[in-house]
């Protein structure tokens, strides 16, 4: 055949193509089709131009016929996706799927929405069995029909791996071995049946090809594949959501799982109360997944030895006991969302380099894990109620050592408590070092109490502070007893327009010049002295309270004598007090003689505050200037005083 006619033969064979899709398009009706959803379908002629999708169409026309099985035996379909199979199109399905021979393009298939007998399923399968189609895919399948015993042919296939999600069993009385059996002695590496409510698969009859088994969302229970010997080749096992107990049992089913590597058991019901008997996992078990179970601090007795990745999130951990068998190879382990109070250790984990602890009940980590974890490359401890405290302080400077090992680091890692610093990220935490250092705390307080006690005894010592509480406590009780005495002993009116207050050694001074100038004349001056004024029967503090209470003015004769007083240094006490406790200007200094500083006792620091504030008057020594000093001191005293009770001054004379 020359060129130019096969040119011919192909362009004209390739417009009948096009043609009858189009009219079949316009004329078939709904129910004459299969819908189908194409994926990466083309026909190429020797042209190149291609046709992206081709729709399978129920015909009986023999031309129409003649035309899709060339289509098909061109090898030009690599995946298909059919929907709404039923018992009414099934069998033209099979005769369509008959053409995809071994060796042909297509090897891709997905059937969507499949709703047929037992018999018409298991011809779906064993024709796709024997065709080229390498995965395929079933989604939502229905089964009518009684499920009965099928001999099925599982010689030369291309199949690698069968997912069949969704399937609905719609007979309730059928022998098991009759379902299961065609399933899972299917000699391909991988299967999936998921979410098809399914409670039990057998042990394959020899040795299985499969590599990978899903079964995720069934109810399969602990009775799966115990002491099942023909999974040799199994490297990974899904029992994700099923309803699985014992976790012993599960050690048991994978103990002849020569090659098993990746086993996930999350999301089931899964406890180890910790028996005698011990587990026995497949050696070659090197990550497991145990999240979402019922597991407590007992399934570190029960672990896969040469486990190196183990999740056991969201379980009810609460620590990890000691003397546990060491897991030597884990290097990575999630303990998120369990109930753990503290870091864990890495004492049976030698070679651990990644932990998760988040979302635990840790309130302050310990400081020292890194040191018990040297490997350790990555910690998520975020999500935790921290305690911002003390003890936390160490761990926050853990972080700034560590190189950036936290995760998360500073937005995971939030203050819970106390409830004043809640939502505080603890990068901006702070408190002092004497605050969180203990020793250093006592060991301050210590010098700081010594240093008071000094304190105090040197003021003690040097102004006399015990001599000021006790005049204190005196003044105290006998203004308490004026309080409670009769209203006519109180004595409140005013009596004297001066109290003298002078050392024994100057009294002489006072009786020949002080009181005879200040009374002389019309007697209207009274001054109060103690020689004449104090009341016999009460004692000494009490008449020098009572005559500074009712005098107007309270003169100080001052002179070294003076400061030298016992006597003295209490009137001017009593005085002073007076005059702070009335706001009065009561006090008059008369500086009879210099006084050095030197000879004023500490504790007469009083005397010095009011030398130095307060104006005095010098006794002087000219003969001139006496009378205006009498003048000054006359008028300084000068006040009408109310007429008291006569008997009170015959009582004192």
């Amino acid at each position: 055949m020359t060129q130019n006619t096969r040119f011919l033969r192909n362009f004209f064979l390739y417009k009948c193509l096009f043609a009858l899709t189009f009219w079949n398009h316009v004329s078939l009706s709904l129910e004459d089709k299969l819908f189908t959803s194409v994926s990466k379908n083309f026909l190429e002629d020797s042209s190149n131009k291609k046709i992206k999708s081709l729709p399978l169409l129920n015909t009986n026309s023999r031309q129409s016929k003649e035309n899709f099985d060339w289509v098909v035996t061109q090898n030009t379909t690599e995946s298909l996706a059919l929907s709404e199979i039923t018992n009414t199109n099934v069998k033209k399905l099979v005769d369509l799927l008959s053409n995809f021979r071994q060796g042909s393009r297509l090897q891709n298939l997905t059937l969507t929405n499949v709703t047929v007998d037992w018999n018409a399923l298991m011809a779906i399968l064993q024709t796709v069995w024997h065709s080229s189609i390498e995965y395929f895919n079933i989604n939502s399948v229905t089964q009518l029909s009684d499920i009965e015993s099928y001999d099925f042919d599982y010689s030369g296939t291309s199949m690698k791996a069968l997912t069949m999600k969704k399937i609905l069993i719609t007979d309730m009385y059928f022998t098991q071995d009759d379902l299961y059996r065609i399933f899972a002695d299917m000699n391909i590496p991988e299967m999936t049946i998921a979410d098809s409510e399914m409670i039990h698969m057998l042990c394959p009859s020899s040795k299985s090809r499969f590599r990978y088994l899903n079964f995720l969302k069934n109810d399969l229970t602990d009775f799966l594949f115990q002491k099942c010997v023909n999974l040799l080749q199994l490297e990974t096992l899904i029992l994700q959501k099923n309803k699985f107990e014992s976790l012993r049992k599960v050690s048991f089913m994978t103990s002849h799982m020569k090659s098993l590597k990746y086993l996930d058991m999350s999301s089931n019901l899964l406890r180890h109360d910790g028996a005698d008997v011990q587990c026995q996992w497949a050696e070659s078990l090197t990550e497991l997944d145990l999240s979402s179970n019922q597991l407590a601090d007992a399934v570190f007795e029960c672990l896969p030895v040469n486990v190196k990745k183990l999740s056991l999130q969201n379980n009810q951990i609460s620590s990890i006991p000691s003397g546990v068998a060491e897991l030597k190879s884990l290097e990575e382990l999630n303990l998120a969302s369990n109930r753990l109070a503290d870091l864990p250790g890495c004492s049976g984990f030698t070679s651990l380099q990644f932990l998760n602890v988040e979302m635990n009940s840790i309130l302050t980590p310990s400081a020292d894990f890194f040191q018990s974890c040297p490997r350790v490359r990555e910690l998520q401890a975020g999500h935790n109620p921290f305690k911002c405290s003390c003890e936390l302080q160490a761990f926050i400077r853990l972080e700034r050592r560590s190189g950036g090992k936290l995760f998360g680091w500073p937005a995971a890692y939030v203050c819970e408590y106390p409830e004043g610093l809640r939502g505080t990220e603890l990068k901006d935490f702070h408190l002092s070092l004497l605050a969180c250092n203990t020793t250093l705390l006592l060991v301050t307080a210590l010098l700081l109490t010594l240093v008071l006690v000094a304190v105090v005894a040197f003021l003690c010592i040097y102004l006399d502070v015990p001599w000021y509480a006790r005049m204190t406590w005196q003044w105290t009780q006998t203004k308490r007893r004026a309080w409670h005495s009769p209203p006519g002993d109180q004595g409140a009116v005013l009596q004297f327009h001066a109290f003298i207050s002078y050392s024994e050694r100057d009294s002489l001074w006072v009786k020949n010049e002080l009181i005879p100038n200040l009374e002389k004349g019309d007697g209207c001056i009274q001054l109060c002295q103690h020689e004449r004024n104090f009341i016999p029967g009460k004692s000494i503090v009490e008449n020098i309270i009572d005559c500074i209470e009712k005098s107007y003015k309270s003169i100080f004769v001052l002179s070294p004598n003076f400061v030298q007083s016992e006597w003295c240094h209490y009137e001017l006490y009593f005085a002073h007090h007076k005059l702070f406790s009335e706001n009065s200007n009561s006090l008059i200094l008369i500086l009879l003689e210099p006084i050095p500083p030197y000879l004023i006792p500490a504790r007469y620091h009083k005397l010095k505050a009011l030398m130095a504030k307060r104006t005095y008057l010098e006794w002087p020594k000219e003969r001139s200037k006496r009378a205006l000093f009498w003048a000054n001191l006359r008028a300084a005293i000068s006040i009408n005083l109310p007429k008291a009770d006569e008997s009170w001054y015959e009582e004192t004379d």
